[in-house]
């Protein structure tokens, strides 16, 4: 973690000085955090460690405390089987961990849950144990706690200036709006159906998918390049389908599958029989919550706390009948060496994005991987937490809701604006309060702006993001929330967490259905295991709990 300070109102540009003097900004010391990038770059770097100062033995050492490694420990604990421990990884909960001031808590990462699907059972027994599904869990339409469903208002789109109530922009034309129209004709008649072998042609989990070659082929196009094919040709219908793509993918629509870009739409069949269909569940810290969830779920099946262990995999290797593995701790200031202990171990669980297992695992190619050809692109991402006292005034439209989108640039060329820097727009920002039923607004908030830095390379984007300064990253992370507020949005402003992913999530980029190393890694099942939603290739809940569950059906002996 970096700390440095800057003023946080400070803008590029005399005129934005200017404002800032005007409206009084106070100075800060924001925190820029880069989850995992001493650790990642100590191994990409092949930097020496230590000997091993001490050593720990365990029947499964879990290596990483994601969603897919806390999720196999939990299927393990509540069947039973107590000989395991968790290693913590550089970040507890990884892609689904959160944060807080005081009183308020923000996500640092995923910020929803859809309805579960209905073959996303994993998904259906967790949210059931945990109280969130109150009853029905695996019917149809399940009861869920209403606390946890997101309420109106649930998302909204500025668009030429004005608040929209949905996200769709509409055609500019009767005939783009046509586009539109059959394009969601289009998708909703996929969701249910099924290929030439009786099974879904889109599912989640990913694995439960269809075989059908025909529909597979969908993965030799661009997202793109299929619309094209299909005469999808509106700009607005276009601009919405980049927006999900870099939302769910981290890239824009022409560097994603055709295959994955309509699973985006046709996967999704969850029900509930106190939510519209496409609601989401959600929580202020936002999947946070689940990560808690799954820490005290497992406390409570072991009755200790001692299953989960501090500490970085950096060597895995077998031998013999066990699998050593070298622990690293307490990295120093950079450049020093951490402290290394011995974690040996019937079973392993590698649960840690494939671009790091390679670097991890010893003799990967062993295992049909070989990084060098068969790693699937990772998108950088920006997760920035902006603590406001009280809220900014909103233009006209649909009032703030809980998701908030700025459409292609809309509001940019407002008086005082300065055009932000080196990206297209951002994903929006949630706000963290949203669940919070009151009779006023609080005092205080949290507006978490998402951004997929994708207009260069990822090589590119990581390049810039290492090298930044906070006044570049503040720059770039307040693009949407400047488009909305004007400057008038520091009057509130008072401190910011930006969280810095440089290998955020997997992109789904053409050919990554039939990826031999994704496959070989699927199907391993020794004393080495895989569990990642990178082995799904892109990374969203369901995939990574999926892949957490089914190592431990093979440590159980279930799968």
């Amino acid at each position: 973690m970096r700390r440095r300070t800057f003023l946080l109102g400070t803008a590029v540009g005399a005129a934005a000085l200017g404002t800032a003097a005007r409206l009084a900004i106070r100075e800060t010391t924001p925190t820029v955090a880069y989850p995992g990038m001493r650790e990642g770059h100590w191994l990409r770097d092949a930097g020496v460690l230590p000997a091993p100062t001490g050593e720990q033995r365990a029947g499964v050492a879990i290596l990483g405390a994601g969603v897919a490694g806390l999720s196999c420990a939990w299927q393990l604990a509540r069947r039973g089987h107590r000989d395991f421990v968790v290693l913590a990884g550089p970040e507890f909960g990884g892609n689904a961990s959160g944060g807080g001031e005081g009183d308020l808590a923000y996500p640092r990462g995923a910020h929803y849950l859809p309805l579960p699907s209905r073959a996303s059972t994993h998904v259906r027994e967790m949210l059931a144990e945990f109280g969130v599904i109150l009853d029905g869990a695996q019917t149809e339409r399940p009861y869920l706690d209403e606390a946890a469903i997101v309420h109106g208002l649930d998302e909204r789109l500025l668009i030429d200036g004005h608040w929209q109530d949905a996200l769709v922009p509409p055609g500019a034309t009767p005939a783009e709006q046509a586009q539109h129209d059959a394009f969601f004709r289009y998708v909703d008649g996929l969701r249910d159906a099924v290929g030439k072998d009786g099974r879904k042609l889109f599912c989640i989990p990913i694995a439960l998918s269809s075989q059908d070659a025909e529909w597979r082929a969908l993965d030799r196009l661009t997202f793109k390049q299929w619309l094209l094919d299909h005469g999808y040709v509106s700009p607005a219908l276009h601009w919405y389908l980049d927006y999900c793509c870099r939302d769910d993918y981290g890239a824009p629509h022409d560097r994603v599958s055709a295959w994955a870009g309509l699973h985006y739409f046709c996967s999704r069949d969850g029900h509930a029989s106190n939510a519209p269909d496409g609601a989401v569940l959600t929580w202020p810290n936002g999947l946070a919550r689940m990560v808690a969830y799954l820490q005290a779920s497992i406390t409570r099946h072991l009755g200790h706390e001692r299953w989960l262990l501090s500490g970085t995999a950096m060597r895995v290797e077998e031998q013999g009948h066990e699998v050593n593995v070298l622990v690293a701790d307490s990295f120093g200031a950079a450049g020093a060496a951490p402290v290394t202990r011995t974690l040996r171990a019937d079973r392993v669980v590698c649960a840690m994005p494939l671009f790091v297992a390679a670097h991890v695992v010893r003799g990967m190619a062993g295992y049909g991987y070989d990084h060098a050809v068969h790693q699937s692109p990772h998108a950088p991402w920006l997760v920035s937490n902006f603590t406001l006292d009280g809220f900014p005034p909103e233009l006209a439209g649909a009032p703030l809701a809980w998701d908030n989108v700025v459409y292609d640039g809309s509001g940019r060329d407002r008086p005082g604006r300065d055009r932000p820097g080196r990206d297209r727009p951002g994903l929006g920002y949630v706000v963290s309060t949203h669940q919070l039923i009151r009779v006023a607004p609080p005092p205080r908030t949290v507006f978490t702006a998402y951004q997929a830095v994708s207009t260069d390379t990822p090589e590119q984007a990581r390049r810039w993001l290492a090298q930044a300064d906070p006044r570049e990253l503040r720059d770039q992370v307040a693009v949407d929330l400047l488009a909305a507020y004007d400057d008038t949005f520091w009057r509130q402003a008072r401190s910011l967490d930006i969280t810095v992913r440089g290998h955020a999530m997997a992109t789904p980029a053409p050919g990554y259905l039939s990826n031999p190393g994704l496959a070989a890694l699927r199907a391993v099942d020794g004393r080495v295991l895989f569990a990642h939603a990178d082995l799904s290739g892109y990374s969203v809940f369901e995939e990574a709990s999926w892949w957490g569950v089914r190592a431990a059906a093979r440590i159980l002996g279930e799968a």
